[in-house]
Formats: structure tokens, C-alpha cells, sequence
């Protein structure tokens, strides 16, 4: 009998597992897209089933380029998962956002050069709207539950994804100030797509490390110095999900789960049986025979 996992937690760099799990088994799947970073994690957290998945998978030996996002995601969609929560660390491009704050971002800018951020494709083609890319129900549960839990919470801002590894020159750092972006990390963008797609509520924590390479005070930003800081804010981001995990209600009135119903183009008639049998999970609801 099929498990009811309706909730996802992505863990980011310093959050690799989750200690209150409890009834935890491991699964590892095949998606149609290759295999995702990890075998997903499944337990019993605040009375409900979740997944979670490391990100950049156990050891952190997965950097920001190589990740499977399609995996990942499409993963997340075999298990049943309607809402995904993502934890992922971030440097500050703003001076009262400070290193151990945490941002509930509701936009991004893409300036990532080499990744696949799209389930479609090979003669199914579908547009999805993503003028407001996060759920703005999930969203809220995180921020008043990081309000709750007594951090430092910032609601709303934008999220530059930059492609990584290596951090922001000054240079960049300083044209995405300009630009009034609110901070900078390298993976939160193509997850929220591809949920949207597969009509997945998708909410980012994002974890201030540090002030990027902008600030003249500041240090250069070190791997050494996000570590100690990540460590500082795993226990109050685990505290948070938490709290997320026992508000999210079982019904969905948002967008995000009818994203598809008027975004394929391509006539059914049209689409190959091969990229059928692919999407399946996707679009199979919204295609006539």
C-alpha cells in the first residue's frame, strides 16, 4: 500500500538529516530524469509522513552545477509530495539583513548559465506561470513560524540564483545591489520551477551565512565561515520545519495545484507515446486520449 507523504524538506548545505524523524525507512528511486542526489529519507515528523532528501546529497559531495534538479523534484512527485519546504544557505546583499538571519524570499533572478530548469520539452511543450514563483501560503507558515521560533525573519525579497561554485566577485556583488536584489545563493530557482510544473507548493528558508563580497567590513566569504554559520542556524531551522509541518492543512487553494491545467500547448495528438509514458505523472490528468 502506497504511503501518504504529502510533505518534502530539502535539506542545504549543513542540514543533512533530520534527528526527529522518527518509523524512518530509505528509498531510492529511478525517475525518468536519472537518479536524485540521495535516497530519500522517509519518517514520521509532528504526527505526519515527510521526505527528505540532502540536497547536495550525504558528505556534501554534489556541488551546485552537477545537482539533478529534475531528479530531485520529479522524486519528490512519485512519493506523493504536494508541498515542499527548502532550507538553503545565502549571503546578504542588503546591510540589515545580517549573517544568522533567515529570508522567506517570494522572488528570484536567474543568472545561473547551464541548467536544465524544465520538465518539458521533446515535443510537449508547456508555460507555466511564474510571475509569483513561491506559494504564498507555504511561505507564510514558514515566516510566522520562524517569527515564532524567535529568529531573525525577514518576509519577502529577492533571491538571486547565480550559477557557482565559486562565490560573487565584488564586481557581481555589487551590480546585484544595484539591482536591489536582496541575496545571493545557487540553488533555490530551479527547484522552484520545477515544482511549479509538477504542481508542487514550494516555500525557500534561506539561511544568511554571510554579506556576500560586497561589504568593505566585512571578511571575504569563506567556506570556513558559512560552515560556522550554517551550524549556528541548524537547530533553529530544523525547530522551524517543525512548526511548518504541523500548520500545513491537508487542502490546497493555491495556484501551484493546477499550474498545468492551462500551460501544455502542444496538441495531445502531437505528443509521442515515448514523451507520454515520460510525463505521465505531470500531464496525464490534462491529456485526451
Amino acid at each position: 500500500m502506497k504511503e501518504n507523504i504529502r510533505i518534502g524538506i530539502i535539506g542545504g548545505s549543513g542540514l543533512y538529516e533530520m534527528e526527529a524523524l522518527t518509523n524512518v525507512s530509505h528509498v531510492s528511486l529511478d525517475t525518468p530524469f536519472g537518479a536524485p542526489s540521495e535516497a530519500y529519507i522517509i519518517g514520521t515528523l509532528e504526527g505526519s509522513r515527510v521526505a527528505f532528501l540532502p540536497r547536495h546529497g550525504r558528505g556534501h559531495r554534489i556541488s551546485p552545477s552537477e545537482l539533478n534538479f529534475r531528479a530531485n523534484i520529479y522524486g519528490f512527485k512519485m512519493l506523493g509530495v504536494e508541498h515542499i519546504i527548502s532550507a538553503t544557505a545565502v549571503g546578504s546583499l542588503k546591510e540589515h539583513i545580517c549573517p544568522l538571519d533567515i529570508v522567506v524570499p517570494d522572488q528570484f533572478y536567474d543568472r545561473t548559465k547551464q541548467r536544465v530548469s524544465t520538465f518539458f520539452g521533446n515535443g510537449l511543450v508547456a508555460h507555466i506561470s511564474f510571475a509569483d514563483p513561491v506559494c504564498p501560503h507555504l511561505s507564510s507558515l514558514v515566516y510566522k513560524s520562524a517569527a515564532e521560533a524567535g529568529a531573525a525573519v525577514h518576509k519577502g525579497g529577492t533571491l538571486v540564483c547565480i550559477e557557482g561554485p565559486a562565490f560573487s566577485t565584488k564586481a557581481e556583488s555589487n551590480v546585484y545591489r544595484q539591482w536591489g536584489m536582496d541575496i545571493v545563493g545557487m540553488t533555490s530557482l530551479q527547484e522552484a520551477k520545477l515544482a511549479r510544473e509538477a504542481e508542487i507548493c514550494y516555500a525557500a528558508m534561506a539561511m544568511v551565512t554571510d554579506f556576500d563580497s560586497w561589504h568593505e567590513e566585512e571578511s571575504e566569504v569563506t567556506v570556513e565561515a558559512v560552515v560556522q554559520n550554517l551550524e549556528k542556524n541548524i537547530s533553529v531551522a530544523k525547530k522551524i520545519i517543525q512548526m511548518v509541518v504541523q500548520k500545513i492543512s491537508k487542502k490546497r487553494a493555491c495556484i501551484c495545484a493546477m499550474a498545468l491545467k492551462e500551460s501544455i500547448m502542444t496538441d495531445s495528438a502531437a505528443i509521442s507515446q515515448e514523451t507520454r509514458k515520460k510525463l505521465e505523472l505531470l500531464v496525464g490528468k490534462y491529456l485526451k486520449d
